[in-house]
């Protein structure tokens, strides 16, 4: 298999804040509007979003999806931000099959649009909205495992010139973001950060070692701290399965007073 496509996990920040010039969100807006000139232009983008959870696997298929404004509380203009890229039916449809010859159920949906976890980081990546986009939901039942696997029923996708996001957060304790006042370096964020950029770029580490450890991350330090919940985080796992192997790129910064990494492979 020639790999084409970049496979790239990243923290999407906080709702539309990236878009209304939060300080917090300097440097990930910062890295977020240059990395599309480290590679090619893809032909179409697959967002895997930490903001959709469905019980089987599914796959937007419609050739022009609305917006959903899946965040609460923000001023007026914060939802009337336009994104039009067009979706990509036949993509969604081979993704679709993907999952379903790796025994993995899922199907298209033709009636949901684009959440945040896309058209944020997308309008800061592609402004223009000229590559057609497809999403894919998480399973709800939030199996980390699972999410690897769909990974790996994806890897085909390395062969096509194609950006594949993981749209998450690789911190995402709310109560913390919301409350910290200073700019000091949070000790459990760190070390969970440290723990996650060891796992996933040292090539010296077995490959089904880099697996469990993933797999099993709430043995990670502080983990439970950084994720009371998973769903930011397993998006990660999803890449790394289509990745399968070491990161070949790990990016760290500041977003909202805590460190956030980008992983791409």
């Amino acid at each position: 298999m020639t790999d084409r496509a970049t496979v790239l996990y990243i923290p999407h920040g906080g709702g539309p804040l990236p878009l209304m010039g939060d300080s917090g969100h300097a440097d990930l807006n910062r890295f977020l509007r240059d990395f599309p000139t480290s590679i090619d232009k893809p032909d179409a983008i697959v967002v895997i979003s930490a903001h959709w959870e469905e019980t089987d696997i599914a796959i937007t298929a419609s050739a022009n999806p609305p917006l959903l404004y899946d965040y609460f509380g923000f001023p007026p203009e914060t939802y009337a931000y336009q994104y039009p890229a067009a979706g990509h039916p036949q993509l969604a449809e081979r993704v679709h099959r993907l999952l379903h010859s790796a025994g993995i159920e899922s199907r298209l949906d033709t009636q949901r649009g684009f959440d945040h976890g896309l058209f944020v980081p997308l309008l800061l990546m592609y402004p223009e909205a000229d590559i057609p986009c497809i999403q894919v939901s998480l399973s709800a039942s939030l199996d980390a495992g699972l999410h690897v696997r769909i990974g790996k029923a994806l890897a085909a996708l390395k062969s096509d010139n194609l950006l594949v996001l993981g749209s998450g957060f690789s911190f995402h304790n709310m109560q913390a973001l919301m409350s910290k006042r200073d700019d000091s370096i949070d000790p459990r964020n760190q070390a969970f950060e440290d723990w996650l950029a060891q796992t996933l770029s040292a090539s010296a580490l077995p490959e089904v070692e880099r697996e469990q450890r993933l797999v099993n991350w709430q043995a990670a330090p502080h983990a439970a701290y950084c994720h009371p919940r998973s769903e930011h985080l397993l998006p990660l796992h999803l890449c790394y399965g289509i990745g399968q192997g070491v990161a070949r790129k790990v990016f760290q910064q500041p977003v909202a007073r805590f460190i956030a990494s980008a992983y791409q492979w």
